[in-house]
């Protein structure tokens, strides 16, 4: 690697920037040209043909293929990853989703289109309208969903595209994505669905897929993973059909019910944060987001979408004279 840098180089000196950006594994622009001109001393062998992995090995080989697009990077996260710390932040996520579910499952004895039980909107966590002041509100609603079909998509979505993404760009990044699609999408609904609750986590969700759907669609050649215009295809249709029962639950309950039904604007919400803040979150492997330009540009317009939500909800409910249910 060094004596890639140096043959980068005019005068064939590596700078010591250069050299700690090495060490600490945070590659520089330099090195990364260096990498590109091919004057990289790496094994020629694709990591398909590396022999004798164990289960573990094999598995991260697997995330490797589907996560990244260019085999410098393969071979650089596969020879430098560690199981510890593990990818706890969707796997936690997830659980604490499951034993909610659970609690309100058992409590209202309901596990389908649990909002249409009149109980169920009394909960400390749900997003709703007449409850904005309390802010804790705009995050916690991720842990309540319809019912089981809605939370099983969403588990599944998190377990096989979220743990792979935090497996390869870090517990940070991957948090800090899906909590601002979960953000957005309540932020969202109370900007253009005024009256409507919000629940499940779709946004953080929707901000994963969509982040990674761009990364394979912006990567396309470089992207090893089978069947990859098959499963992207199939994951579409999923994600489109998840958003279509929502409008159909939202405009046309099947369900007598006491108020507006879950609005479906954070799923869009969520789809927006993940092509915009995610695909630059992805793009930039192994780069300091602080770094770049893009991911400054990126943080200025989430920042702004948060200042004119805040003070939207403190002030056009009132001045549009919005009719919003009566809280639960």
């Amino acid at each position: 690697m060094l004596v890639a840098l140096a043959q980068s180089n005019e005068r064939g000196q590596v700078c010591y920037q250069e050299l700690v950006d090495l060490i600490s594994s945070k590659r520089s622009s330099s090195f990364k040209r260096a990498i590109a001109n091919g004057q990289r001393a790496l094994p020629r062998d694709g990591l398909l043909d590396e022999p004798g992995l164990g289960v573990y090995k094999r598995f991260v080989r697997y995330v490797a293929y589907e996560i990244l697009p260019r085999e410098v990077d393969r071979h650089w996260y596969f020879y430098r990853h560690r199981s510890c710390p593990p990818p706890v932040f969707m796997a936690s996520v997830t659980l604490a989703q499951i034993i909610v579910f659970l609690c309100y499952g058992a409590r209202l004895n309901k596990w389908v289109l649990q909002t249409y039980h009149p109980e169920y909107m009394k909960s400390p966590l749900v997003y709703h309208p007449g409850h904005r002041a309390r802010a804790w509100r705009f995050l916690t609603y991720m842990f309540m969903h319809v019912g089981l079909e809605q939370l099983g998509f969403n588990a599944l979505l998190q377990l096989m595209i979220g743990v792979p993404l935090e497996m390869v760009h870090g517990l940070l990044r991957i948090s800090l994505l899906y909590l601002a699609g979960v953000l957005a999408g309540s932020l969202t609904v109370s900007i253009t669905d005024m009256r409507a609750p919000v629940v499940g986590g779709s946004g953080g969700v929707y901000a994963l897929c969509s982040a990674h759907l761009a990364n394979v669609v912006m990567n396309w050649a470089g992207m090893r993973c089978p069947y990859k215009l098959l499963r992207m295809v199939l994951a579409l249709v999923c994600m489109s059909s998840e958003v279509g029962r929502a409008v159909w639950l939202r405009f046309s309950p099947p369900l007598p019910a006491s108020g507006p039904q879950p609005s479906f604007m954070a799923h869009l919400a969520g789809a927006v944060v993940g092509v915009s803040m995610g695909l630059t979150i992805l793009r930039s492997y192994e780069e300091r987001l602080r770094d770049q330009c893009g991911w400054w540009v990126v943080l200025l317009a989430y920042g702004t979408f948060l200042l004119f939500a805040i003070f939207w909800n403190i002030f056009a409910y009132d001045l549009l004279g919005a009719h919003i249910p009566p809280p639960p």
